[in-house]
């Protein structure tokens, strides 16, 4: 932080700020934007893209810009950013393809439309920041190949848990702890809720119901475990994760009782989650360190005399952190959080409700499904149903409540890019 603070006043002094722009000005987006604006000197929100023009309109509007001009080409989005004026548009991809924009920022939380975004801003040299554990979590590491072929950076976000875990990740590791478990700390999981039982809590704070369904039925926690996974190399200790109940306020520090040592101490370590822990929502990572005087003063500052020592991070700000991984891409080449290699974690589509043969699947945070973590050879061995693939296909048998999908439970829509990416991601990590 003290190094991008430095460097974006430099970029300010200079008279040349990171050029942004943003695909989706929901809820978060909005949050973003108001950041950017507001708090960001030496980064400028260019253009904002929304399905609902209003909406993008609406982005500004909330951090004071009232002067904006709609834009439908790429010459008309490349002049207003030459004058130095904010465009908005419902075109998203003419942000990934205007010149003068140096990153992408994608706030969707889509899949399939998601993708062609990411896939489309990559193609033409946009560095790729996605509020997006589900895209990620899905065909993340297939996506990290072209970035890394295109030379731009796709990265998670810093503020979300896993790019908040990422940084514990690589501080406890720097000091030479060797981190055994990845954890986030939750305050419900009820794999039955839906639109319809989370509809108050939505509206209180003005998110969209389906949204706060992932959080509440455990489909967003295990995408956010899963791309810390596949950004470490871990995995998880079973499907669901272990992911124990405690007391409400229990401290996180007791968590080193919380999971079978053996578990933690061979193999590369696992990804994993509790319910009612203080402080809630904050992430920790359990250690180990073999040499016995780094273990007296270890003991010594308070961290027990392990053999786990628990780290942890007290809060997670969102969007308040955006612009600071908007800047490690683009000014120190440096992903908050991205897959390391191919999937070691998916999530699977697993029944809500008894489903029945012809229905089509609704969308993640729905009334048919929910997700459910698991180690992505299992997933290929079996040929289960990705969480992030199961909107919109029909399913050709029941499938009693509770029981994970399989392919060949359902037809796939056809000519959808992230089933492309998907078999070429399994295809290229095959081996």
């Amino acid at each position: 932080m003290i190094i991008i603070d430095s460097a974006l006043k430099k970029r300010q002094s200079d008279n040349n700020p990171i050029r942004v722009a943003m695909v989706g000005a929901g809820f978060m987006g909005r949050g973003v934007a108001l950041q950017i604006i507001n708090s960001t000197p030496g980064m400028k929100l260019v253009a904002v893209s929304n399905r609902s023009i209003d909406q993008a309109r609406r982005a500004y509007n909330e951090a004071n810009v009232q002067d904006v001009v709609v834009v439908e080409t790429v010459a008309q989005l490349e002049d207003a950013i030459a004058q130095d004026r904010y465009a908005i548009t419902d075109e998203a991809f003419l942000l990934c393809q205007a010149e003068g924009i140096d990153a992408i920022i994608e706030v969707t939380g889509a899949v399939e439309f998601s993708a062609q975004v990411v896939f489309t801003a990559i193609q033409h040299g946009k560095h790729v920041i996605m509020m997006n554990a589900e895209l990620d979590g899905t065909v993340g590491p297939i996506l990290k190949v072209y970035a890394d072929k295109a030379g731009v950076v796709l990265t998670n976000v810093d503020g979300d848990q896993p790019g908040v875990i990422m940084n514990l990740y690589r501080f406890v590791k720097g000091i030479g702890v060797k981190p055994v478990l990845c954890g986030n700390i939750k305050g419900l999981h009820d794999p039955y809720r839906n639109p319809t039982t989370q509809e108050g809590f939505a509206k209180k704070w003005g998110q969209n119901p389906a949204m706060v369904t992932s959080f509440a039925d455990g489909t967003k926690i295990s995408y956010e475990q899963a791309i810390v996974a596949n950004a470490t190399g871990m995995r998880v200790a079973k499907r669901g994760m272990f992911g124990p109940t405690v007391a409400a306020g229990t401290p996180i520090t007791e968590a080193v009782n919380w999971y079978p040592l053996e578990e933690l101490l061979q193999g590369p370590g696992i990804v994993d989650y509790v319910v009612g822990a203080a402080p809630n929502p904050g992430v920790f990572v359990l250690g180990t360190h073999d040499h016995p005087q780094q273990k007296h003063y270890l003991n010594l500052y308070k961290l027990g005399e392990g053999p786990l020592y628990c780290f942890y991070t007290p809060y997670h700000l969102c969007h308040f952190e955006v612009p600071n991984t908007v800047a490690r891409a683009v000014l120190f080449s440096d992903a908050a959080i991205a897959p390391i290699a191919g999937p070691c974690v998916d999530v699977v589509a697993t029944a809500k409700i008894d489903l029945k043969a012809g229905q089509i699947i609704d969308g993640i945070g729905g009334y048919m499904t929910y997700g459910l973590a698991e180690n992505s050879h299992v997933v290929n061995q079996g040929h289960l149903l990705p969480m992030g693939l199961a909107e919109g296909c029909r399913l050709r048998r029941d499938v009693p409540k509770d029981q994970v999908l399989c392919m060949d439970d359902v037809t796939v829509p056809g000519g959808r890019l992230s089933d492309k990416l998907r078999a070429e991601q399994n295809a290229y990590f095959s081996n």
